[in-house]
């Protein structure tokens, strides 16, 4: 049997938005002009993964794949008391693991992945989510958006998770002309300051999600349509 460790709590931390206008120089380029209204219109932007400890939030994040935060949310609540640590997943049977995140999809690979990494987390971590990209990275199933994911949520490590809402975002409103994730994180680590990076995370995703939708997109009560080049060259 893999030994048993303890998980620890985590706070996030986020940046107001007085604090981003004194980062962002005067007068604001078009990336900082940008942030700032983004920052303005959601407040209460978050994110909405439920998690108490960082192989929480990794858990929920694998399961998050093709899947709503919603329908994740639903799937942990029980499964975090079932599996409260890294062994209880590294020994869990394999079918038991499947039939409890199925509802989220794919979820033969997603169980596959979910206890060889935290297998992994325990023989090479001591039971200890790692806290960097090169240690997170090596751990099985974890790409690089899930370790920036980690990183800048769990461990309030400057990251930028590009996930599909953050890249739509950052390619409508002229940020990058790159389709990688890795090429579209580069063009937006260049153009903000690293004490940014954390909360273009948590904003780029939230407008993503609720705003500058994939289809059918709300650009009548978008706060950018002024300066975003996808709407003007829509309108034109």
């Amino acid at each position: 049997m893999v030994p048993i460790f303890a998980s620890f709590a985590v706070t996030v931390v986020r940046v107001s938005l007085p604090e981003i206008r004194q980062v962002i120089p005067t007068p604001k380029d078009h990336a900082g002009e940008a942030l700032c209204r983004i920052t303005e219109a959601y407040p209460d932007a978050r994110v909405e993964l439920s998690f108490q400890n960082p192989l929480e939030l990794l858990v929920a994040t694998i399961l998050s794949a093709q899947c709503t935060d919603r329908r994740v949310n639903q799937i942990t609540k029980a499964l975090f008391l079932d599996y409260p640590d890294a062994a209880a997943y590294a020994n869990a049977d394999l079918k038991e693991l499947e039939e409890a995140v199925r509802p989220s999809g794919f979820f033969r690979q997603k169980a596959k992945n979910i206890k060889a990494c935290c297998a992994d987390i325990i023989y090479r971590h001591n039971g200890v989510v790692p806290s960097g990209m090169k240690e997170l990275t090596s751990l099985a199933g974890v790409g690089r958006k899930t370790a920036s994911v980690l990183l800048a949520v769990a461990f309030e490590t400057p990251a930028i998770a590009v996930d599909t809402h953050c890249r739509r975002v950052s390619q409508r409103l002229g940020l990058t002309i790159e389709n990688s994730p890795e090429k579209i994180e580069l063009d937006l680590q260049e153009l903000y300051s690293e004490e940014l990076w954390v909360d273009i995370t948590r904003l780029f995703i939230w407008h993503g999600r609720y705003t500058c939708k994939s289809r059918n997109p709300l650009c009548q009560e978008c706060a950018l349509p002024d300066i975003c080049p996808w709407y003007l060259d829509m309108i034109a």
